[in-house]
């Protein structure tokens, strides 16, 4: 716990901080309230944390963020450069003799008077350069990595000082039951004893990564508020090792079921070798799709119910509102928890089909 209290002291005491005054009537809008707009703002990536907003003594409206860095590879040079400098979009950074514009948070290039070209579909026509940006999701992923870190080898100094004797306390006596249960109950039932070690801290690890992250992004404030597990990204890459995982160590009867599906007359092979080589990869995308399709989800379902007080434009609706609001919030501390144990059960099942035992 001390190592988390010296984090957020240097998050909210040494990082730069960017604050954005615009004049009170600038931010007045006459259309009516996009619910949709608001709800995809709010899932989707940017390149600064928003951390508050007020309104100053001089009617301004004030933005306070925290700046990310932007690394731009474009026209054979690296541009490297924080995310203040696109002024929140209305302002340009030259790369080369090109120019980078924020535009609804992607980076396009542009010329010097930053247009945005459509075609008839009104889709953007501009280039993207190659982008290795730190947006919100990458820098809400670094820090739940860094506090993971930090959090099992203390755990694991304990244990290399006082062995088997140790005590668990704080977080690892919190920590230490779920442990056990993926190791005893989700790994070492789904793959073979003397394999089982192998995968272990792989599949620890996709679940604390996917249970800590889908936490971050239940905090409505700085640092959390990233929706990392809604980005189909994050969920792909994790469909991705596991694919790895599976196919890289199956054995030799797993690759035989697959291709040669053993005991099967000749005319269904002809059915079942297809569809078990579809199964290959249908089985990471469903992964991907689920964790992604829940998490996202449940975002929609919180913004969408608070909405109902601005579509509606009545204060006689706050309180069911705000009250479906909390229920569906609080629904979501499970179901974080539920998509972390979900993904490590299948993931930890599609490896026991293919490197345990033939029996």
């Amino acid at each position: 716990m001390k190592v988390v209290r010296k984090i957020f002291f240097l998050l909210l005491f040494f990082v730069p901080v960017v604050t954005l005054a615009v004049p009170e009537e600038a931010e007045k809008d006459t259309s009516e309230f996009d619910a949709t707009e608001m709800i995809m703002h709010h899932i989707s990536d940017a390149y600064d944390f928003h951390i508050v907003s007020f309104t100053n003594g001089r009617g301004e409206k004030v933005h306070v963020s925290l700046p990310l860095p932007v690394i731009i590879w474009h026209d054979g040079s690296l541009h490297v450069f924080m995310s203040s400098r696109f002024k929140g979009g209305e302002a340009l950074v030259a790369a080369g003799n090109d120019f980078l514009k924020l535009h609804h948070e992607k980076v396009y290039i542009t010329d010097a008077m930053g247009n945005i070209h459509y075609d008839e579909n009104h889709n953007i026509l501009n280039e993207k350069p190659l982008n290795f940006s730190i947006t919100k999701n990458v820098a809400s992923m670094l820090f739940v990595s860094f506090l993971l870190v930090m959090i099992f080898v203390s755990m694991a100094r304990r244990y290399s000082r006082k062995g088997a004797l140790a005590v668990p306390k704080g977080l690892q006596l919190a920590l230490e039951p779920f442990v056990l249960y993926l190791r005893d109950d989700i790994v070492g039932a789904q793959i073979d004893k003397d394999k089982m070690n192998r995968f272990l801290p792989f599949l620890l690890t996709i679940f604390f990564f996917i249970w800590f992250n889908n936490l971050m992004g239940l905090i409505p404030f700085f640092p959390g508020g990233a929706n990392t597990s809604g980005n189909i990204s994050f969920t792909l890459t994790l469909a991705v090792f596991t694919f790895i995982a599976v196919n890289l160590f199956g054995n030799k009867h797993y690759w035989k079921e697959i291709f040669t599906a053993p005991g099967t007359p000749v005319f269904l092979k002809v059915l079942l070798v297809p569809i078990e080589f579809i199964g290959l990869f249908t089985k990471p995308f469903a992964l991907m799709l689920r964790l992604f399709a829940n998490i996202t989800a449940g975002h929609i379902i919180v913004l969408s119910l608070t909405s109902i007080i601005f579509v509606l434009k009545t204060v006689y609706v706050a309180p069911l509102s705000i009250t479906l609001s909390l229920m569906i919030f609080l629904l979501e501390f499970l179901v974080s928890l539920l998509q972390a144990y979900i993904f490590t059960l299948l993931a930890a099942l599609f490896i026991g089909l293919a490197v345990n035992e033939h029996h």
